[in-house]
Parts: structure tokens; sequence; C-alpha cells
């Protein structure tokens, strides 16, 4: 068992790091928010007062913080992992950010003696409180052997898809994926609202065919209730279809729908939506329609 400093306690951090408790590892939590450490401490982890004490005392850091800049900062800042890590500490970064800062970052990481993955997940609030993330994994075979342990313990899916950085890469199309099958489904929701189906029945019988999807299983609900509780806010998807929309223009790869998501997640956001889930991308269909239900 490891002792595990995990940083980034927030609605996908917190389960995770009670997943990693509960297995068995020593975990110390801390979070910018002290109050989020509470549910890690009620499972018999630690709470730290800060990132560097989490740190000093761990042989595993584990990061899940919201943007390429606050994973630089956990890594380069005075009092960060760089500055603080024992060698040969093991860097898992659960992080969904750019794959050309994650492949920078772990260069450094190894010049100055450590290991480190990137290791992004996806299946929301629901997946990390059920421990069944799907986790694409980049890095060293040795590394992600080394991390499988850890990964399992919040993970169903684990997949070590190539050299650092390319856990980011298949992030950034799992987000196109996801991004596309939730404007999809909020846009025939409208549609069935429009002509008086009954929704609860017509998305039952989806379900069960080729439309069916995770997407329509976990956000159908959120939409036919207008409850948009955040498990993945816009205000993310936003940042992350920014993420693929900028990869693929340096790759010289043309994806004129995920252009079109970026800019309907952009208006979700200019209208007041970033902090809802992201299947409120059904507001924005209904503005566009004429029937805000507000």
């Amino acid at each position: 068992m490891s002792t595990i400093a995990f940083i980034g306690l927030g609605i996908m951090g917190s389960p995770m790091a009670v997943h990693l408790q509960n297995a068995g590892h020593k975990v110390i939590g801390y979070n910018h928010t002290p109050d989020r450490t509470a549910d890690l401490v009620a499972a018999g982890g630690t709470a730290a007062d800060s990132a560097a004490e989490a740190i000093a005392a761990a042989d595993v850091v584990a990061i899940m913080v919201p943007d390429s800049p606050d994973v630089t900062s956990v890594l380069t800042d005075e009092g960060g992992v760089f500055d603080t890590a024992a060698a040969g500490t093991l860097i898992i970064d659960f992080s969904s950010i750019r794959p050309d800062v994650t492949t920078t970052l772990a260069e450094q990481a190894t010049d100055k003696g450590f290991r480190m993955i990137d290791a992004p997940v996806s299946g929301g609030e629901a997946g990390a409180k059920n421990a069944a993330l799907s986790i694409m994994v980049g890095g060293t075979a040795e590394d992600f052997e080394a991390a499988k342990p850890i990964l399992d313990a919040v993970g169903k899916t684990v997949v070590h898809v190539g050299p650092n950085g390319s856990g980011q890469t298949v992030k950034a199309a799992n987000q196109l994926i996801v991004a596309a099958n939730i404007q999809v489904l909020a846009e025939a929701i409208v549609f069935l609202e429009a002509y008086g189906v009954d929704t609860a029945a017509a998305v039952e019988v989806l379900g069960g065919g080729l439309a069916g999807s995770a997407v329509l299983n976990q956000k159908a609900q959120k939409m036919l209730d207008r409850s948009f509780d955040p498990g993945f806010r816009i205000d993310l998807h936003h940042k992350d279809l920014g993420i693929v929309t900028s990869a693929a223009r340096e790759a010289g790869v043309v994806i004129p729908l995920g252009a079109v998501l970026a800019q309907l997640m952009a208006s979700a956001r200019a209208n007041g939506d970033g902090g809802l889930d992201h299947s409120g991308l059904f507001r924005g269909v209904e503005r566009l329609s004429g029937r805000t239900s507000e």
C-alpha cells in the first residue's frame, strides 16, 4: 500500500481519494477549500494544511485540478512537487489538460528524478463515486504498471494508451464525443417535447436501441427534470473543447462539428450557464428554439 498525497478534492477528486483510502492506502488530502477534505477524513484519511505538507509525506502524488496552469502550479511552485517530493516519487495527474503541457511537465519530472503519468478520467461524478471511471494513461509501461493498483481502485476501464501526453490526447477526443452526444440528446428532447410526446417513454425506448448511450442513460433525466446540478461543469467542458480544437488545428485535422460544439459551449457560458452540469447545453437548445422553460 502507498502513502498518497491527493491534491484537489473537488466533485471528482473527493470520492476518488475516499476510494483510495478505503482500498488500504494512506491518503493525505489537500484542497484550497478546506471543507472539501471532510469526506476523506470521515473515511480515515488525513487533511493537510498545505500541498507541501501532503507531498512531503507521500511516495505517490495524485493531482485532480481544473486546468493546465493549476497542474503546473502544483508541480513547479515553491513548496510544490518538484520542490518537496522525494526522489522517485510517482506523480499521477488525473486532471484533463493540454497534451503539450503534460509532455513538457513529464520531461521536467524525469529530469528531476520523478516518475509521471497522465491519467485523465471519464465517467463524471457518478463514475467517481462508483469507482467506475474510464482512465486513459500516458507514460512508460513501467510507470503504468507501478500505478495500476492505484488506478484500479478508482477506475473500471484502465488502459495504457501510449507515452506521456497520450492520455490527454485520448481525453480530448473523449470530450469531443461526449459533447456531441449531449448536444444531440438535448436537440432530440426539445424536438420530442415540441410534439407532445411522452418523453420519459421515448427516452426508455431510445435507450434500448442504437441511439442508446452512457450519455443518454446519465443525462436524459437531468434534461427532463431541468435539473442541472453539476457533475461536470460547462466551464470545464468549454476548457476541454478549447484543448481539442487547438490540438486539431496544430495537427492539421479538420473537426467541423467540434468547432460548432465549442461555440455552443461558449454560448452556454456567455448566457450564465458555466456553473451548470454540461447537460445544461439543453438550455441553449431551448433558447435557440424560443422555448426557454425558465
